[in-house]
Parts: structure tokens; C-alpha cells; sequence
């Protein structure tokens, strides 16, 4: 290990530490798709080409979930990570070839070594309610570069989903493994009630059990919990499916029916209303029991996991929105532009490209300031995603350049009427100190050609019929309500 640099704790328990990573039963474990799906989004939010989801063992760093990296664990004396565990925040690495810390490490002396590094600390609970750190969330490129503070933030909620799903995963598994032993120890049933039970209101998680004979359903007081349900009557198996919506419920019948069949054990995730008719997220664990070498039942494990969902699903749109006007940003513009071409290739449905410079932004920041300048882009935004453009892809490409991807054949039956339509609707007044200014655009339109072998050509192409339309107003006398070009 190296010494530990200011701001970094030097105080870790490291025995402590190291028994509670152990306890987790996650080292030398195969690939969970729970912890690939978070470094997957870490990659997707922070826009990197690696991401990891780190254990600190005693020796090295051990990668439980990686993208972008092929080693499963590196020593511990060159592990970034072996640094995050040792403070409370994120630890971030401009350019790694100028901290002392790194600039030697042979992650980042070899050929297109890491010269970015973000990442930050995973805690897991001990035995005494202490919060240890175990592990890191990070992200790594081989350009140096910063991170903004809302992406500060994101890699801070990544972590903190990383935790609640160890300690879910954690749960789930000891009151598995209390489900399905519970009636060979009787003995000892009480203790092993009361750790489920606390594990139950901790991970919002509870037990079920069907018997395979007569398809009687049990339930422990935390599936009723989640289900909005009084303890006490049984459900039989027809009500339980009640609560998921009709596309759960295939999914729901159809892992049950292999279960039962062929053994085979499931965990999904889907959609379920409560008794209230409150709109949740679940996951649903389920394995055969078998006594004697005959099943007998089915037992498994329900979670509500609807705020973990709520928080990936909030963190997906982060990474492809702009959140000052609403619309798609430029990687979320892309993926949708690709789609469409090949569609448009594919199917040969029309397609039209439309590319919006505003004319006389720098005017309105200039005279009545940048709030004002907020309130046009936020209005612009308002308008490209107006009912008439059916659906139309509307985005923001940066500053005040936007795109609008159209593919219903009404709208582009028409380029001309489109590109008046627009423009009339980018027409923003705004108001300052007394002085009103309307805003104005100009639009260049675009339609697909099979030619276009890329994004970039079709883009190119309608900004060259952009530019010529802005071209064309030089000189021209605007209308009172609408401004100069700037």
C-alpha cells in the first residue's frame, strides 16, 4: 500500500475492513447483471470509456463489474481505487501524469495509459452497525479532462446505488437461504425469524412459498407489507397475479412455469400495483424446493425496489437531456439520427433533417443579459416540442443551435411549409427592464439521401442549407418583431 496523501484517511480499521468485505461473499464471484448494469450507466452518465465497480482485498483490487477493462483484479499497490476508500468523497484525477500519486503507476506510464480517474467510495455496514469502506465506483479515460458538478453528484448517487444494491443482494440472499432451510430447523426457527424479519423491513424485501400439491401460497409479513395487504388471509396463486398489469403477469407466469417444469430458478424485475393501486417496481426471486429428491414447492424472495428504479431510471434521462431546455442533448440526438437513417435505408420511409440556428441570441444575452438568454433557449425548447410536429425528435446541439429529426411523412410531405412552421414558432418574446426583444431563427432542412454513408454527412448537409438561408438574409430588411441576424 502507498501512504496515504493529505485529506486521506489513515485511520481504517483494516482488519475490521477487510472481515466485512469478506462477510459479502462478492470476491471471486461471476458477473451479477445488477453491478454490470451500474457500470454501464456510470460509463452512459459520465460519458467514459471505462468504468469499474472495485472490492479492496487485502492484496490487490479485485473488478466485479467492469466496461472498457478486461483484468478481473490488479495488485493493490497500483490500484487508483485503493485511494477513494480512504476519504468520504469522490476522489477526481484531472490528468493523472500530473499527481505524484499516479504519475509513475503503469496503469499510467504504458502505451495509452489512464489519464483520468474519478471515482467514488463504497461502503458496506459491519457487524457493529460501522459504516466500512470496501470498495469504489470510477470512471477512467485516457484523455485528461474535468467533471462538472452535476456529474459530481451522479457518481456520488452511483455509489450510493452500488451500497443499496450489495446490501439488497446481501439480504435477499440470507433470507433465501432462511426460506428455503426454515423447516428442517425448528429448532432454532425463532432466532432465524427475527434476522429475517429485521432484514425484511431493512431491504423492504419479504418471503413467499408455493406448494406445488395444491398451489397454497404463504406469505411472510413483508410480501403482504409491499402488496398493501393486512396480514392474515392467503392469497391463492389466481390473486396473487392479479397485482401485476397484464405484461408483468406473462412474464411472472411464464418463470413460474418453468420453474415448476424444469427447475429452473428466476429473478425479474417488473411492474406491480398494490392493493391501492399504487404503480410500484419489484423483483421477484424464485427456486424449487425439494425434499427427498421429490419438488415439492416453490419458495422465493419479493423486493420492492421502486426507488432504486426511480434513481436509474432519473439518472438515464440526465444522460440524454439537456436539462436547461427539456430536449434530447447531442449523444441522446445521435443514437436517435442513426436509428432513423437506418430505418429510413431499411424501410425507405421519408426523413428530413432540420438544423435551427437562433438569429440574434448574442443580441438578447448582450442587451438584457443571460437570464433572459435562458428564458429564450428555455422557450425554443417549449416550441420544438410542440403536438403538431407529431412526435418529431427535437434537440439541442449546443449553445443556440438545435435539430429537429422528422419522420412523419404528413410534415415531411411539406420541407418548405415545415421550415416556415418552425421558424414562425421560434419567435420568443422576452421581456427585460422594460425593454422587449423577440427572438428569431433560421432553419435549414434537410432530407435523407441513401448516399449518406454517416451521421456526419447528413448533418453537413443541412448545415450547408442552413448557412446558404442565413446567407440569403443578409442585407434583408427584417420584419419590427423579429431581430438582425447577429
Amino acid at each position: 500500500m502507498t501512504a496515504p496523501e493529505p485529506g486521506e484517511q489513515s485511520h481504517i480499521d483494516e482488519e475490521r475492513r477487510l472481515a466485512t468485505l469478506d462477510a459479502l461473499a462478492l470476491l471471486d464471484t461471476d458477473p451479477e447483471q445488477e453491478f454490470d448494469a451500474i457500470v454501464a450507466l456510470a460509463a452512459q452518465v459520465l460519458n467514459a470509456p471505462t468504468a469499474l465497480l472495485t472490492l479492496i482485498d487485502r492484496d490487490r483490487q479485485w473488478i466485479k463489474a467492469a466496461k472498457g477493462f478486461e483484468a478481473r483484479e490488479i495488485p493493490r499497490t497500483i490500484a487508483f481505487c485503493d485511494h477513494t476508500i480512504r476519504g468520504a468523497v469522490p476522489v477526481i484525477v484531472g490528468d493523472t501524469t500530473q499527481d505524484a500519486r499516479f504519475a509513475q503507476n503503469p496503469l499510467v506510464t504504458q502505451e495509452n495509459g489512464m489519464r483520468f480517474y474519478a471515482g467514488a467510495p463504497i461502503h458496506a455496514v459491519d457487524s457493529e452497525g460501522v459504516r466500512q469502506p470496501i470498495g469504489a465506483i470510477c470512471v477512467l479515460d485516457h484523455t485528461p479532462r474535468s467533471l462538472r458538478s452535476d456529474d459530481r453528484k451522479a457518481l456520488t448517487h452511483l455509489a450510493t446505488l452500488a451500497e443499496a444494491s450489495i446490501t439488497a443482494r446481501s439480504a435477499a440472499q440470507e433470507a433465501l437461504t432462511i426460506a428455503t432451510i426454515a423447516d428442517r430447523q425448528a429448532a432454532i426457527l425463532w432466532r432465524q425469524d427475527r434476522i429475517f424479519r429485521q432484514a425484511e423491513r431493512m431491504a423492504a424485501i419479504g418471503s413467499w412459498r408455493m406448494s406445488l400439491a395444491d398451489h397454497d401460497v404463504e406469505w411472510s409479513d413483508g410480501v403482504y407489507r409491499i402488496h398493501g395487504l393486512p396480514v392474515g388471509r392467503r392469497p391463492s396463486m389466481e390473486d396473487a397475479m392479479d397485482f401485476y398489469p397484464p405484461h408483468a403477469r406473462v412474464q411472472v407466469n411464464d418463470a413460474v412455469t418453468r420453474a415448476i417444469e424444469q427447475g429452473t430458478a428466476f429473478e425479474l424485475e417488473v411492474d406491480f400495483l398494490t392493493a391501492q393501486g399504487e404503480l410500484r417496481r419489484v423483483r421477484v426471486l424464485g427456486e424449487r424446493e425439494t425434499i427427498d429428491g421429490v419438488a415439492v414447492a416453490l419458495v422465493g424472495v419479493f423486493q420492492d425496489v421502486t426507488e432504486r428504479h426511480a434513481l436509474e431510471t432519473q439518472l438515464r434521462l440526465s444522460a440524454d437531456t439537456d436539462s436547461l431546455t427539456g430536449l434530447a442533448n447531442r449523444a441522446a440526438f445521435e443514437r436517435v439520427l442513426e436509428a432513423a437513417m437506418d430505418r429510413s435505408r431499411t424501410d425507405g420511409v421519408p426523413l428530413l433533417l432540420a438544423l435551427v440556428d437562433l438569429d440574434g441570441f448574442k443580441t438578447i444575452n448582450d442587451t438584457l443579459g443571460h437570464t433572459a438568454g435562458d428564458d429564450v433557449l428555455r422557450g425554443v425548447g417549449r416550441s420544438l416540442r410542440a403536438p403538431w410536429l407529431n412526435g418529431s425528435v427535437a434537440a439541442r446541439l449546443g449553445g443556440d443551435e438545435f435539430a429537429v429529426i422528422v419522420d412523419d411523412p404528413d410534415l415531411a410531405a411539406n420541407p418548405a411549409r415545415l421550415v416556415a412552421l418552425i421558424e414562425a414558432s421560434l419567435c420568443v418574446p422576452v421581456e427585460a427592464d422594460g425593454l422587449l426583444l423577440v427572438s428569431a431563427g433560421t432553419v435549414g432542412i434537410a432530407a435523407f439521401d441513401g448516399d449518406f454513408h454517416s451521421i456526419r454527412d447528413f448533418v453537413h448537409h443541412a448545415d450547408t442549407i442552413l448557412y446558404a438561408a442565413k446567407r440569403a438574409r443578409i442585407g434583408e430588411r427584417r420584419r419590427p418583431e423579429r431581430l438582425d441576424a447577429a
